[in-house]
């Protein structure tokens, strides 16, 4: 079955090219809720922007649905709760338009600052009224930041540019990245009562929710300004209208509002503001690069590989997930192998990271390891949003263990499971690029994995792999790579068939009556 994109509201043609290599894209664009609902049931991924309000009923009604993509920051317009529950992962843009949103609130400073608007407004109406438009410089100004991530840290380069004294509020920011910035870290009051100019960088959440009220206001200066090019309702509207009007602060640039189209705030009818209509993300080249990351990342996700701006799922780094994305591919295939290895379902499993990845933050491996175990127990319906909550529903208990000791290799990681009383393990590494096994159970060996293998102990004497081999020959079975491991000389011994398609049950009993055979399996990935 053919994959298929619904692409329901205007995205760049970037974005668009790299979906239609692969898959077939639909645009449908102003779609009613009702329209949107109808239409998603025949499509593996959703793409949106801020318009298009997805909501729980329209994500049940996706029975296809694998990702919603947002090209852009905010998923405020996406029910992922909903997702999460339905094992739909919802991706976003980032760093996409950290940018352009950051030149836009230097750009709202700049305009509140100098009465650029309302000047210009006077000037094409005819009137020439320099005195009535005296403005302030920013230089030796204070300026206060309130979220110091991605855009408020873009904000505060440009701002020292502009030599101003910067201070900023961020609970989840460290006192030695702030300096890195030249921002000194401190208090939210503090930085109300000492700024002369305050711009609100944070998400939108229950705790950020006027933020900024009618007590904040009243701490400030008079002769500050306040900006929001980051979510509407961060600061209270109707504190802020009350602020501006009486004179209690200077005035205010907002780009973002609690409802948008805000026809109807008393706000735009105010002299001292400086309005757009949500333009922080709208530069050319801020929509291309937005446009382009989540097709990259639905592309991923409908090819099964791994993403690294979902939002359901931990958030890597670009550069950490291109060192982990091999290790993402090999925890899944260990989980699948130690699945097949026993029968039913776990008590516990123990992921154990040995050597230099266990100095890295492998929350998303260990996801991996998770759905791989799962998803043949569990079927399909397991991927890397809900695989936490699968196994947490079936009460299985998920161990993370790590040692910077390396044993034979610099990176291995092991995947142990305890079953009826029983322990097995399989481990793997990842040499130039390419996955092996290392370990199963007591067995040292070293062996790529593929789509069909057979696992078999037996008897450490001559005369039982040929015969084994010689089964798989007659029925034109393929064998594309061997390895045999053992404890010790005399003891048992596990041999690891590659073979080129699966064999029927009756072939592998076959296997399994030659001599000196104690156990055979069939392992696909």
């Amino acid at each position: 079955m053919e994959l298929k994109v619904l692409v329901s509201d205007p995205i760049a043609d970037e974005g668009l090219e790299i979906l239609r290599k692969e898959f077939l894209v639909d645009v449908a664009t102003e779609l009613s809720h009702d329209e949107l609902k109808r239409k998603i049931p025949g499509y593996d991924a959703l793409l949106v922007r801020s318009q298009t309000k997805v909501t729980g009923d329209i994500i049940e009604a996706g029975e296809r649905l694998k990702i919603i993509g947002r090209a852009g920051v905010g998923v405020d317009n996406i029910d992922v709760a909903a997702a999460t529950r339905k094992g739909v992962i919802v991706v976003n843009a980032p760093e996409g338009n950290t940018i352009s949103a950051a030149e836009h609130t230097i750009a709202m400073i700049l305009a509140v600052s100098r009465k650029i608007p309302e000047a210009h407004a006077s000037l094409v109406g005819r009137r020439w009224d320099r005195k009535k438009f005296m403005g302030v410089e920013l230089r030796g100004k204070t300026l206060g930041i309130v979220g110091i991530g991605r855009v408020g840290a873009e904000v505060a380069k440009r701002a020292i540019g502009f030599e101003m004294d910067l201070l900023a509020y961020d609970p989840f920011i460290s006192s030695e990245r702030a300096s890195e910035l030249g921002v000194k870290l401190t208090s939210l009051d503090e930085v109300i009562s000492k700024s002369d100019y305050i711009t609100v960088h944070t998400p939108l959440t229950k705790d950020t929710v006027n933020l900024i009220d009618a007590e904040e206001f009243e701490k400030m200066k008079p002769t500050a300004y306040i900006v929001n090019c980051a979510r509407g309702g961060i600061i209270n509207e109707d504190a802020l209208y009350n602020a501006l009007k009486s004179g209690r602060v200077a005035g205010a640039a907002l780009d973002v509002f609690v409802e948008e189209p805000p026809l109807s705030s008393p706000l735009l009818d105010l002299k001292n503001v400086v309005v757009t209509p949500h333009l922080g993300a709208s530069t050319e080249e801020a929509q291309v690069k937005v446009a382009v990351t989540v097709a990259e990342e639905i592309k991923n996700a409908l090819n099964g590989r791994p993403v690294k701006n979902a939002i359901n799922m931990p958030y890597v780094r670009h550069e950490l997930m291109t060192i982990l994305t091999p290790y993402i591919q090999l925890a899944e295939k260990l989980g699948r192998i130690g699945s097949q290895l026993v029968s039913g379902t776990y008590s516990s499993v123990t992921i154990q990271y040995h050597g230099e990845i266990a100095e890295k933050e492998v929350e998303t491996v260990t996801i991996a390891a998770m759905k791989g175990l799962l998803e043949n127990v569990f079927g399909e319906g397991v991927n890397y949003v809900n695989a936490p909550v699968v196994a947490r529903e079936r009460g299985i208990k998920i161990t993370e263990s790590k040692s910077e000791t390396m044993e034979y290799y610099p990176n291995v990681i092991s995947l142990i499971i305890e079953h009826d009383n029983t322990t097995r393990m399989v481990s793997g590494t990842v040499v130039g690029g390419e996955d092996r096994i290392v370990q199963i159970d007591d067995y040292h060996l070293d062996i790529a994995p593929t789509q069909n293998m057979i696992l078999a102990v037996h008897e450490d004497r001559p005369n039982i792999i040929g015969p084994c081999c010689v089964v798989l020959g007659r029925h034109n079975i393929n064998i594309a790579g061997m390895q045999v491991g053992r404890i010790r000389q005399g003891s048992d011994a596990l041999m690891i068939l590659n073979i080129d398609t699966p064999i029927t049950d009756e072939i592998l009993e076959e296997i399994r009556s030659v001599s000196g055979i104690k156990s055979a399996q069939q392992i696909t990935l």
